[in-house]
C-alpha cells in the first residue's frame, strides 16, 4: 500500500501550533491597541510591541508584514464591530421616525468607538495620514459608511420625512462632524457625558436629511 503520510501535530502544553499561533496573534491586537492607543502610532516600534505582547520578532513578521498591517487589522477590528452594533440597534425598527433611528444608530456607533479612550484614539487619530496604503484602506471605510448613511436618508425620503436629493455630501460632512466632536471630546478629558456627545450628532444628522432642497 502506498500514500502520503501526514506528518503529526506538534502540541505544547496541550495547544496546538494553531493555537498557539491564534494566541500570539491576539497578543500583537492587544500589544497594538495598548501602545497606539495610548503613545501613538509612530512612537511605538514593533521590538516594543513585540516585547508587549511577549512574542518574538520572527513572531510578529509570521501574523504581520509590519506595524501599518497591524494598525490596519485594528482599525478594521474596531470599525466593523461599530458598524455591526449600529445595523444591530436599527433592527426591528423599521417604522421608527427618522430621529429616532438617527439616535440609536448613533449612540452604537459612538459608544463602540468611545468606550475606551484608547479605541477612540485609535479609531479617530492615529489611523490618519499614515501612509498612502492606510489611507486608502481609511478611505475604503469611509465609502461603505457614506453608503450606509445614504441609505438612512433614502429611507426617511420614503416615509415622507424628508425631500428627494442626493445626500452623498451630506454623509460626508456628518462624517467629519462625528470624527471632529469625538476627537474634540476626548481631548478635553471626556469631561462632558457621552450622551450629550450623541444627542449632539443626532440633532445634527437629523437636521442635515431634512433640511430643504
Amino acid at each position: 500500500m502506498t500514500g502520503t503520510t501526514r506528518a503529526p501535530r506538534r502540541h505544547y502544553g496541550g495547544r496546538s501550533d494553531a493555537q498557539r499561533r491564534a494566541e500570539r496573534h491576539e497578543r500583537l491586537m492587544e500589544a497594538g491597541l495598548e501602545l497606539f492607543g495610548s503613545e501613538g502610532y509612530a512612537a511605538t516600534s514593533i521590538e516594543r510591541l513585540c516585547a508587549t505582547a511577549s512574542v518574538s520578532t520572527r513572531n510578529f513578521y509570521e501574523e504581520f508584514p509590519g506595524r501599518e498591517a497591524l494598525l490596519v487589522a485594528l482599525h478594521d477590528r474596531i470599525t466593523q464591530r461599530a458598524m455591526e452594533n449600529a445595523l444591530a440597534a436599527l433592527a426591528g425598527c423599521e417604522e421608527d421616525p427618522l430621529r429616532a433611528r438617527v439616535g440609536k444608530m448613533v449612540r452604537a456607533y459612538i459608544n463602540t468607538t468611545s468606550s475606551d479612550p484608547k479605541w477612540t484614539r485609535l479609531a479617530y487619530v492615529e489611523v490618519v495620514g499614515v501612509s498612502p496604503a492606510v489611507e486608502q484602506h481609511r478611505l475604503r471605510w469611509r465609502e461603505r459608511i457614506i453608503e450606509f448613511l445614504v441609505g438612512e436618508a433614502n429611507r426617511a425620503v420614503d416615509r415622507g420625512e424628508a425631500t428627494p436629493r442626493d445626500f452623498h455630501l451630506t454623509a460626508v460632512a456628518f462624517i467629519g462632524a462625528v470624527n471632529e466632536l469625538v476627537y474634540y471630546w476626548s481631548m478635553h478629558n471626556r469631561s462632558r457625558p457621552l450622551d450629550d456627545l450623541c444627542d449632539e450628532v443626532t440633532r445634527l444628522a437629523v437636521a442635515a436629511i431634512t433640511a430643504p432642497s
